[in-house]
């Protein structure tokens, strides 16, 4: 059985013996392994059942160490590692050589992030490699932003969570890459492109790609409940569609009273992006195990983190 735990030396021992330990961050919970082990990054793959064309993130614990990871790091990186490091934002970037391809999906880019969690901070300074380490779920299901949640999914399949607590931001980091030394967003996350642009001035958008992903994060369907879910701009309107069923609502700030309704998450009662941001997975987790016939979620303002909440809930409808 799974070990939930918040023993940093058993952790290490297990890293540095080949075996994965899912590590707390403020995102979400990872399933990390050493990045120079082949034999830990083929676990990482074959635990999650995550397709070998997908790269994985790699978490370092300061962003001074970047240089010895990373080549060619353009001058805009160093100003997003500066203003949020540590923190939710991860940079692709051309890799060093000794860098194995099956981290990267055979790219000549990696992404990298100092995570924003002292444990795993502490964790990454007793290593002496970084770690590779994409989020603790089956691919394509809800990121776990618990402890339990990753037991709840590797019962027998992972030796040890190192339990941190709840994930204080709740969604995956927000990741950038460059082209030309320009930055361009592959994935919306816990820093909103409002707060990017202010670092780095206006930046491209190419956030979707099933085929050859740049970096983590971009395939269409991803981190979805094994219940139907739907995102609709009103929620009421759209139960009457839905008569004969049992229904949870995954809704923002406002309560909606209809006796078709078998359970409700509302994610922010003082309409707080941040707040709802934080909530979500932790609410879907809670729906997905009710036995609900369908999920109806409510759209969210197009502005801000509810941009990263929107993209979230529109992959998790895909069928």
């Amino acid at each position: 059985m799974i070990e939930i735990s918040t023993d940093l030396f058993k952790a290490k021992y297990l890293l540095e013996t080949d075996e994965l330990v899912a590590i707390p961050t403020e995102t979400v919970y990872g399933l990390a392994g050493n990045i120079y082990s082949e034999v830990a990054i083929s676990k990482i793959f074959e635990t999650k059942k995550r397709p070998l064309y997908n790269p994985l993130i790699i978490h370092i614990h300061d962003k001074k160490i970047l240089s010895e990871v990373a080549i060619e790091i353009p001058e805009k990186a160093l100003k997003l590692a500066e203003a949020f490091w540590p923190g939710s934002l991860t940079l692709v970037l051309k890799k060093n050589k000794e860098i194995p391809d099956s981290v990267t999906a055979g790219k000549d880019t990696a992404a990298f992030r100092v995570p924003n969690h002292k444990m795993t901070l502490d964790l990454l300074k007793l290593l002496p490699f970084p770690l590779a380490a994409p989020s603790a779920n089956p691919f394509g299901r809800i990121s776990p932003t618990t402890a339990q949640h990753v037991g709840d999914y590797f019962p027998t399949t992972l030796a040890m969570v190192l339990d941190g607590g709840n994930c204080q931001n709740g969604i995956e980091s927000t990741i950038i890459g460059f082209k030309n030394e320009e930055p361009i967003l592959y994935r919306l996350g816990s820093i909103s492109i409002e707060e990017i642009e202010m670092v780095v001035g206006k930046i491209k958008i190419q956030n979707h790609n099933g085929i050859k992903p740049d970096a983590p994060g971009m395939l269409s369907k991803h981190y979805a409940p094994k219940t139907k879910i739907i995102l609709v701009e009103e929620v009421e309107k759209e139960l009457k569609n839905h008569k004969n069923k049992k229904i949870g609502l995954l809704l923002f700030n406002n309560q909606v009273l209809n006796p078709l309704i078998s359970s409700t998450e509302i994610l922010s009662e003082k309409g707080d992006l941040k707040v709802a941001m934080s909530n979500l997975y932790a609410a879907m987790h809670r729906l997905d195990k009710q036995n609900l016939d369908l999920i109806i979620a409510e759209k969210f303002p197009e502005n801000n983190l509810g941009n990263s909440i929107n993209d979230r809930l529109q992959r998790a409808t895909k069928n």
